[in-house]
């Protein structure tokens, strides 16, 4: 009597051993916002916002910078810096809560501007930590086989989401573009990543309508950003400086050996607040380009390693530790070495 035939066994992807970060670029809008010109609508001062935050000015879009052209001209630049053709690219994951089409991602058009040839593209919507979370899978698609170049942008314009007139929110989020070409490695450059969501406290930060609430109210208007901002500080300060340790621990280093500390731009005495709690040593670098640049939620990571890069702060080989935190309360933290 015939057996059964046997079923022929799948054949398995074929990754590489290790991938890392092989070029970053990025894109500040050309509108300049002060202080002052925000502090009319809140009832504030320069002085106040820059001891609450630290920030001294902002970047906003102007009409023809939108997330799309930011995005793409963010991704050329890192393609460049990379050496990475766009056509070799497999994956683009754009990483944003400022694109207002439900569907298709963002990421397809901006693969298609780039000129790629017929690469995945998907969108993240992991607010302030999306940026991380799209290294995470680009380094895990790099090793598992899926893909072997993957573009990863992180891109905002929050200034449409922003009420002039809340004084929680008015002076602190911007816009801007960020991105970063993850490739294969001899040697490890993007350590594991260490990530969650607590979403108990989903009401921290938040849009303060749902659309369809917007679409039938008497003045539709565009929904805005909302927080509570005491107990998000108490939250990122402490919460976020353990996972930062534990990034640290998962890929085997210590704060010793870390050259740069890059956390997500939200506001310098949350940055102030970790370094402490982390007890990171003086010879750490840390960026602030809040300062400057106003809180970009999923580009701030990248646009924050630019000026550092760009300053003389960070340098190719430097080891840095990634974190980023916000609306869900989702969160991202991974050790990578610098391009």
């Amino acid at each position: 009597m015939g057996g059964t035939t046997p079923r022929p066994a799948l054949r398995p992807n074929t990754g590489v051993a290790h991938a890392r970060v092989l070029g970053l670029g990025a894109y500040r809008p050309s509108r300049v916002v002060p202080n002052s010109e925000v502090v009319t609508g809140i009832d504030s001062t320069d002085e106040w916002i820059r001891q609450r935050s630290g920030i001294e000015e902002r970047r906003w879009a102007t009409d023809d910078e939108t997330l799309r052209m930011m995005s793409v001209e963010a991704a050329r630049r890192a393609l460049a810096d990379s050496g990475v053709d766009a056509r070799q690219i497999d994956c683009v994951v754009v990483a944003t809560v400022s694109h207002f089409m439900q569907t298709p991602a963002l990421a397809t058009l901006v693969a298609h501007d780039l000129g790629t040839d017929q690469a995945a593209a998907f969108d993240v919507s992991a607010a302030c930590a999306g940026f991380c979370h799209g290294v995470a899978m680009a380094s895990d698609m790099v090793r598992g086989g899926s893909a072997r170049h993957v573009l990863v942008i992180g891109a905002e314009r929050l200034s449409e989401q922003t009420d002039p007139s809340d004084r929680g929110t008015a002076f602190i989020f911007a816009d801007g573009a960020g991105a970063a070409v993850v490739g294969p490695s001899d040697e490890p450059g993007i350590g594991p990543v260490v990530w969650g969501s607590d979403g108990e406290q989903y009401d921290l930060i938040r849009s303060r309508e749902d659309w369809r609430d917007v679409l039938t109210s008497d003045s539709p208007r565009m929904p805005h950003l909302v927080m509570q901002g005491n107990a998000v500080f108490r939250w990122a300060s402490f919460q976020m400086a353990k996972t930062g340790l534990q990034a640290l621990d998962r890929a085997g280093i210590g704060v010793d050996d870390l050259d740069c500390f890059v956390p997500h731009q939200a506001n310098n005495r949350i940055t102030d607040a970790m370094a402490r709690a982390m007890k990171l040593p003086g010879t750490v670098a840390i960026a602030r380009d809040i300062v400057h640049q106003g809180n970009t939620s999923a580009a701030s990571i990248p646009l924050a390693l630019d000026r550092m890069r760009e300053e003389g702060q960070a340098r190719s080989g430097d080891t840095a530790l990634l974190i980023a935190f916000g609306a869900g309360l989702a969160y991202a933290a991974q050790v990578v070495v610098l391009p």
